[in-house]
């Protein structure tokens, strides 16, 4: 059978940092305060006239100088942000067109923090069914944009930054053993819509709007949705919590991930942490931690990953792959 094998990891993070005591100086917050509640120590912002294409655009090639590819090998660009350069067109469309590709296609897709493990989980399913050989997948997000900056109870939380992997297709027997995505798991509740989002939109004030949550009923459902979707990719392949090498979760809150980590029996050294110094970068977040644990070495081939992410909607997922 043919399975999606990822090639290559990037991610690139803007030049500018705040830490905790700066935000200090504009909300009634502390340091101490957001350590304890989150894990976040410091976020990257994006500099004014950086967009997502270009966080995006950065991540791409770092992917494909791993890859040892060139842009021209790939006939499928997906990027999942919340916040694209324009309404129209797609983010995707630019990043085709600033790496000089010309041929197959592009596309965005909107999950918020689910948004790179739910794009994955597309990817793959092209790449299987022979639509697509060779495909970059994006999370990229210039989150900044969309806080309050005088709301303590979020703009704390997010960062920017993008990450990238390179699919391709290669051929597997089926089983466990494999190399590349194994599975992938995706669900929804949209009766949860309010309790996550954005005050605007273009369809309805005409504007970007702000974060707006409603954070302990978000952490109740995040612990109890992750550890289900867990449970349902670990058995989707016959597998023992114990078989897992490395868990890459979704970057929101240190305590939701010791949650997850938990359910799995994994020691912490076996769970990949960036929210210290990337607080939640949305859909830009797992691949951002894969990039930075491929970079030092941590993970390796053969390894088998979990990556698991929620967010706004309600969405969650999980994918399990063999590296």
């Amino acid at each position: 059978m043919i399975r999606s094998a990822i090639f290559g990891c990037g991610g690139y993070l803007p030049a500018k940092i705040v830490t905790n005591d700066e935000l200090a100086k504009r909300v009634d917050t502390t340091d101490e305060w957001i350590v304890r509640r989150t894990g976040i120590r410091r976020r990257h912002i994006a500099a004014d006239g950086e967009s997502t294409s270009d966080l995006a655009l950065a991540a791409a090639r770092a992917a494909l100088t791993d890859a040892k590819l060139q842009p021209d090998a790939i006939d499928l660009i997906l990027v999942a942000t919340t916040t694209p350069d324009n309404t129209f067109p797609a983010t995707a469309a630019k990043v085709q067109a600033g790496l000089g590709v010309d041929k197959g296609f592009a596309f965005d897709l909107q999950a918020v923090c689910s948004g790179f493990v739910y794009a994955l989980a597309v990817a793959d399913n092209f790449i299987r069914l022979g639509q697509a050989h060779k495909a970059l997948v994006i999370g990229a997000e210039t989150f900044s944009r969309l806080i309050d900056w005088k709301d303590r109870g979020t703009c704390v939380l997010f960062g920017d930054g993008a990450g990238a992997v390179v699919l391709g297709a290669i051929e597997g027997k089926g089983d466990k053993s494999d190399r590349g995505i194994l599975s992938t798991h995706l669900h929804a509740e949209g009766k949860h819509y309010d309790l996550l989002r954005t005050d605007g939109g273009p369809g309805t004030t005409g504007t970007t709007g702000h974060v707006k949550m409603e954070g302990p009923e978000v952490f109740r459902h995040a612990v109890a949705r992750l550890a289900e979707v867990v449970d349902e990719a670990l058995a989707a392949n016959n597998l023992k919590p114990e078989e897992i090498d490395w868990l890459v979760p979704h970057q929101a809150n240190s305590r939701i991930i010791e949650a997850t980590a938990k359910k799995l029996a994994m020691p912490p050294e076996k769970v990949v942490l960036t929210i210290e110094d990337h607080a939640n970068t949305s859909a830009a977040s797992v691949p951002l931690a894969l990039a930075a644990a491929t970079k030092d070495g941590r993970i390796k081939r053969g390894d088998l990953v979990l990556l698991d992410a929620m967010g706004g909607g309600f969405t969650w997922g999980a994918a399990v792959v063999r590296w």
